[in-house]
């Protein structure tokens, strides 16, 4: 509230230094007349604030080290609930398992360890708490109750035979999951399933609605659904193209609405932008993409900014960049960011602007090797990073760690490898 008051204050500071008095007092209605200076005011001091708690960000807790040490792939936080005891984090492992954390204390809950195959992410039911997804290259997306330690998922959605997925999400209203595959010989799919009722038949694996097989021509790297809008989703591919489709409609020519070219190997893809209107994505280069949906009907351009390797551009002499993880959209802030890091551990937050990129802080002292996941909560404005070290760590505001004794290095072998397939642009037409 303080900030707020501070702000308009300021506002009106700012208004009575370029005008005179009498013009404030002839012209009493000045909240339309300089409605447009207020709002820029506000947001910049927005802006501001929530980089200045991003830089902030210190270590809260730490997990305990796992008595089986793995890299920490995906990481994904429980819709806020009535109950603060029933508030969890589910991370997917490198040795093929599912961990259930307290969100808050990051106490360790269970683990589920009945995969065949390697997980490509885990993803909570947005309207339950206590439903988590998780998909598998052996062909199947499993849902489990993370308030049960039974093996046994509550729900399986089976593929077809030569099904393997390696990426997948659920919409927003949980009626719908979708998950992209390998290409198998010519074919690449994104396969569709009913969510609904998932409790009711957990003996029976269900079987997909239909599936998109023409506007990919690799693997299936990221889907993302949008936020608020629960027909519309995007994904990315090693064939370097970012399409967005609207499920409503009857058939797959009719669901591509856009097809943007990243000209390289999709890594991540993700929603930003007032109204969630505006797609980017990073890729295994280190490169970026931002386009904006919302002109595709008018004769503007729709990218935003594209940035060929990010490791160039923000790096300083003594803040190196060696890799992105992802990227987070600020609500609050109406900002874009993008985390990055270095192999030592460091942690680089850099935030998106249609003028270029730039470095808004470094979190160090956490971990000690590659992170590779992350998830922002934008309740508490915390971070929870896992990395290759095995550790699993909250970041805070201004939080202080406990526990002061120094970390050793955790850092695993591992089989799962980052694979970078850069790909040339003639694959496909780019499509406005």
């Amino acid at each position: 509230l303080q900030d707020v008051i501070a702000g308009f204050l300021y506002a009106i500071l700012i208004l009575v230094v370029f005008h005179p008095v009498v013009d404030l007092i002839d012209h009493f209605n000045l909240t339309y007349k300089y409605a447009p200076l207020i709002i820029i005011t506000f947001e910049m001091m927005a802006v501001e604030k929530v980089e200045e708690q991003l830089a902030s960000l210190r270590i809260a807790k730490r997990s305990v080290p796992s008595q089986e040490p793995a890299y920490l792939l995906d990481i994904d936080l429980s819709p806020p609930a009535q109950s603060e005891n029933s508030r969890f984090a589910a991370v997917s492992c490198s040795n093929k398992s599912i961990r259930v954390y307290n969100r808050e204390t990051l106490h360790f809950l269970r683990e589920y360890s009945s995969h065949p195959g390697t997980l490509s992410g885990v993803r909570f039911a947005h309207a339950c708490d206590s439903v988590v997804f998780s998909a598998c290259t052996d062909g199947t997306v499993k849902c489990w109750d993370v308030r049960s330690a039974t093996q046994k998922p509550v729900q399986m959605f089976s593929g077809y035979p030569s099904n393997v997925f390696i990426s997948f999400d659920v919409n927003c209203s949980d009626l719908i999951v979708c998950a992209g595959t390998e290409k198998v010989e010519q074919d690449t799919f994104l396969v569709f399933w009913d969510a609904r009722g998932i409790t009711d038949c957990a003996s029976a694996a269900k079987e997909p609605l239909g599936v998109y097989s023409e506007s990919h021509n690799d693997d299936i790297t990221k889907i993302c659904f949008h936020p608020i809008e629960p027909n519309l989703v995007v994904s990315g591919s090693t064939d370097g193209l970012v399409n967005v489709f609207d499920i409503n409609k009857d058939n797959e020519d009719d669901a591509l609405t856009s097809t943007c070219n990243s000209e390289s190997s999709v890594s991540f893809i993700g929603w930003s932008g007032k109204d969630y209107k505006q797609v980017y994505c990073l890729t295994h280069d280190e490169g970026f993409c931002w386009w904006d949906m919302a002109q595709l009907d008018t004769e503007e351009p729709i990218t935003l900014l594209r940035v060929l390797d990010v490791r160039d551009l923000v790096c300083t002499e003594n803040h190196s960049l060696h890799y992105l993880v992802g990227g987070l959209y600020h609500e609050k802030a109406e900002k874009l960011f993008l985390i990055g890091g270095t192999s030592t551990g460091n942690i680089h937050l850099i935030s998106c602007g249609t003028d270029g990129l730039s470095l808004v802080g470094t979190l160090c002292g956490g971990h000690s090797a590659t992170v590779r996941s992350f998830c922002w909560n934008l309740a508490d404005e915390s971070l929870l990073t896992g990395g290759e070290d095995a550790q699993l760590l909250l970041w805070k505001p201004g939080a202080v760690e406990r526990s002061l004794t120094k970390k050793a290095s955790l850092k695993i072998a591992s089989s799962v490898q980052k694979r970078v397939r850069v790909h040339n642009s003639s694959l496909k037409s780019k499509k406005k």
